[in-house]
């Protein structure tokens, strides 16, 4: 079964990462540069202290830096572990496929994926009440950057799937504990 899944994977990967051209590889490698979100990341920043106030900004700040830090690190474990080939070094896919870009030798799952789906998780639900177009709006940001990784050829959409699920169930839970502290510790009174 798992052979049959790996080969559907790297044929979903063919074909998704040979739909690009050369007139978007400078957009794709754009969007994927953890640079190109620090718009969003100020604009959710500058809500969080308007609609939350400072001290729970802090705290915000603090749990998404924690977000951050465990879903890096929790796809390193499995990078390491089961230490599958990213598609540009997989000898099979080589010479079939685009190659833009290319990370370490294994990527199983995106720390990509899962990073931008745990931030998509977090802010939506925490700013949903100031702001109902935010979540649509950060789960598409989500989607194109997971998608980035396949097209730049660095990652399989298992690797990027497996990501989003990680991502979506680490932004939940850290929500769920920093809403638990704040209703415990910081209480209602604010700046």
């Amino acid at each position: 079964m798992w052979d049959k899944l790996i080969i559907y994977d790297r044929e979903l990967l063919l074909l998704l990462n040979n739909l690009g051209t050369e007139e978007w590889d400078g957009f794709w490698l754009f969007i994927t540069d953890k640079l190109a979100s620090i718009p969003l990341y100020l604009l959710l920043l500058y809500m969080c202290v308007r609609n939350l106030g400072w001290k729970s900004t802090v705290w915000v700040l603090l749990v998404t830096a924690l977000m951050i830090g465990c879903t890096d690190q929790l796809a390193n474990v499995f990078k390491d572990g089961f230490e599958r080939l990213r598609p540009c070094h997989d000898p099979f896919l080589k010479d079939s496929m685009r190659i833009l870009k290319c990370g370490g030798k294994f990527g199983y799952f995106s720390a990509h994926a899962a990073s931008t789906f745990a931030v998509a998780t977090f802010f939506s639900l925490l700013l949903k009440p100031y702001c109902r177009i935010l979540p649509p709006l950060l789960f598409l940001w989500a989607c194109v950057v997971s998608y980035s990784r396949i097209y730049l050829g660095v990652h399989f959409p298992g690797d990027v799937l497996t990501g989003v699920f990680f991502g979506l169930l680490i932004g939940r839970l850290l929500l769920l504990l920093l809403r638990q502290f704040l209703s415990r510790f910081v209480g209602k009174s604010e700046d």
